[in-house]
């Protein structure tokens, strides 16, 4: 109950920049530009249609006359409005005011941006529109919630359904629904000792540990079922149970344990902010199955004894014959998948942040009434030393002359080298001058990022520092280039730390060199071609799906290898390998359809509610990646553990392999 109530005290941050390393570079910027100016970076944009410049200056005092609105910067700060608009700068002009719609740069405060939004609807009306980073974060704050709630209220009954399918008791789905909920309520709780978590984190972690974690349960009660057949006492079924399924589920958690323990090491901070909820839950669930989930079935038995039902699904007696036979043009098909696919998973094209709004929300409408206008529209800001006027001039002129950028507000340009500082007013001064840093805006015609963004970004710094010692970039743009280069990073860090994690939980699990092989091929070929799909569609893949998918469709799924590899074990040493597969595929085919069909049961519909392009990313690769785990541990596993059984036999410890008469 005091992990219930704590779970609304954990507070969810929805700016995936705050989770970039400290030393990084956009992040050094913010500071010190925050340090050195007042006025913030602009995280929204405004567009008020038919307006005159009158008009469009008593919009501006609106604004800022809003409670959460930090800064806010129209075209009377770069150009004197008592000259006639016709001998300015067109292009400065054309930034802000534009066939008689005005276009003003606000900066809406942390933390505020939902209610601030809000206001700012209700001031512009719907023929207006607003659009930026602080809009993305309103909107994925808004909509989290819900979304979870909606994601929730349609698994739990699918759910459900799969498990009344799958056993033979009413009660039993309860109880396993029971045992992991339990869990999940203390891991949301004890959140609060952590004191925040990211917006993915909220959405997906509790809705994964279920669908993980289903499985330790379902293990126990199975066995619980089987040993009721054979033992009169419920104590003595539940013990010898829990003896019999707990190797089974130690090495299912340790896997899953230590794969998502690898994403703790993500410099990239939403991964690591997930791989401790995922790590805290698998953990949880383990010991509320192997704890009370015993002691909840041994009170509650009479109540599965009297709930009987029949079995609803009928057994898959028969289908071991079938599979063995297509074991050869199943190993045919994934070797010549498994290249392409690993060439094209790499190749993708990616998002490195939250992804465009969808057409039917307000937010995606206005983004792109604001582009018909006023064009793809970019800020970025650079800071360099206060030094020669002249020097800054020489670079002002080189800058606007780069592809992409449509303008460039500097004192240089708007003001003039030649006129002196102590001439002008102050507040004219304090958007360019800070005393050490002189602060120049270029707006460039480039989406957030992409290829062509990224380029500009290294043109412009390439064209400060061949001027400056000290530069310093920032915007949107440029946060998100550092987050590419640091998940880049992160990715080939952290799936190997997984593969190697895992491999060493199934080393000691099967006391084999060779099974961590032969299972790690066919989980990792279903990640190869869940991954590459993407590419061979041209739709791009949002970036921290493609890693954080990685790293949980391996620990997640690799489950299914240990269940189907460990019944082999035991039935080899009675029989020939082509007499243990047929009959594994036979016994836990059912299992594993089972734990895969609510898997992926939870990734679509992550997939179909969520609004948040990466929450949905992740769902439907997760849902997506189950269902070709599944297929790979049906069809290919068998192949590859009778191809590669005498090498099994020989490098692992004691396998006691039946030998025939």
């Amino acid at each position: 109950m005091l992990c219930a109530a704590a779970q609304f005290a954990v507070s969810v941050n929805y700016n995936m920049a705050d989770y970039l390393p400290e030393d990084s570079p956009s992040l050094q910027a913010v500071d010190l530009m925050e340090e050195e100016f007042d006025d913030p970076v602009a995280n929204a944009r405004v567009m008020i249609k038919h307006v005159s410049v009158a008009e469009a200056q008593d919009y501006k005092e609106e604004l800022e006359a809003i409670d959460g609105v930090s800064g806010v910067m129209w075209l009377d700060d770069v150009v004197d409005l008592k000259v006639p608009l016709q001998v300015a700068n067109q292009d400065t002009v054309e930034t802000y005011y534009k066939d008689d719609t005005a276009l003003i740069s606000i900066s809406i405060r942390d933390g505020d941006e939902v209610e601030v939004t809000q206001k700012i609807y209700d001031l512009i009306g719907e023929d207006n529109a607003i659009t930026g980073e602080a809009v993305t974060t309103a909107v994925s704050q808004e909509m989290a919630g819900e979304e979870s709630m909606y994601a929730a209220l349609l698994l739990v009954p699918i759910i459900i359904l799969i498990l009344i399918l799958s056993t033979n008791s009413w009660v039993e789905p309860v109880l396993f629904l029971t045992a992991i909920g339990v869990s999940i309520l203390i891991n949301l709780g004890t959140n609060i000792f952590i004191g925040e978590v990211s917006f993915i984190t909220q959405s997906v972690a509790p809705i994964l540990q279920l669908a993980v974690s289903l499985d330790y349960a379902i293990f126990l009660l199975h066995s619980f079922s089987d040993y009721r057949k054979k033992v009169a006492d419920p104590t003595e079924a539940m013990k010898l149970a829990m003896k019999r399924s707990f190797p089974a589920i130690a090495a299912s958690a340790s896997t899953t344990f230590f794969g998502f323990m690898a994403l703790t090491f993500m410099e990239f901070g939403i991964g690591a902010d997930l791989g401790v909820n995922l790590v805290k839950g698998i953990l949880l669930s383990f010991i509320s199955v192997i704890v009370f989930l015993p002691a909840l079935t041994l009170l509650c038995y009479k109540w599965i004894d009297r709930t009987k039902h029949r079995q609803l699904i009928p057994d898959f007696k028969g289908v071991g014959k079938r599979v063995i036979k297509l074991r050869v043009p199943s190993l045919i098909i994934v070797m010549l998948l498994i290249v392409p696919a690993f060439l094209a998973q790499s190749n993708t094209t990616f998002i490195y942040g939250a992804g465009e709004h969808p057409e039917n929300m307000r937010a995606g409408q206005d983004a792109r009434a604001v582009e018909e206008v006023f064009g793809k529209e970019m800020p970025i800001v650079l800071l360099i030393p206060e030094e020669d006027r002249g020097k800054e001039e020489e670079l002002v002129q080189e800058l606007e002359g780069l592809p992409k950028v449509s303008s460039v507000i500097s004192y240089v340009n708007m003001v003039g080298a030649a006129i002196p500082p102590e001439y002008l007013e102050e507040s004219m001064i304090d958007q360019f001058y800070s005393g050490n840093y002189a602060r120049i805006t270029l707006y460039t015609e480039t989406e957030a990022e992409g290829e062509e963004a990224f380029s500009l970004i290294e043109q412009v710094a390439e064209t400060a520092d061949s001027y400056y010692d000290e530069t310093h970039l920032l915007g949107e743009s440029v946060t998100l280039y550092d987050m590419k280069n640091i998940v880049q990073h992160d990715n080939t860090f952290v799936n190997v730390m997984t593969i190697v994690t895992v491999a060493l939980v199934l080393l000691i699990t099967f006391r084999s060199l060779s099974v961590p092989v032969v299972l790690l091929l066919t989980i990792q070929a279903s990640v190869w071609i869940n991954l590459a799909i993407p590419y061979f569609t041209d739709d791009p893949l949002v970036y921290i799906g493609y890693l954080l998918i990685s790293t949980i469709q391996l620990a997640a799924t690799v489950d299914y290898g240990i269940l189907f590899t460990e019944n082999y074990y035991k039935l080899r040493q009675e029989m020939t390998a082509m007499q243990a597969i047929k009959k594994t595929v036979d016994e836990k085919l059912f299992a594993i359809f089972v734990s895969a069909s609510i898997l992926s049961s939870v990734g679509f519909i992550l997939w179909l509610t969520s609004t948040n392009p990466v929450v949905s990313s992740i769902g439907l690769l997760l849902g997506r990646g189950a269902l070709l785990a599944f297929i790979m541990v049906v069809f290919l596993l068998p192949a590859l553990l009778v191809l590669f059984d005498r090498v099994i036999e020989k490098t692992s410890w004691k396998a006691n392999f039946y030998k025939g008469k």
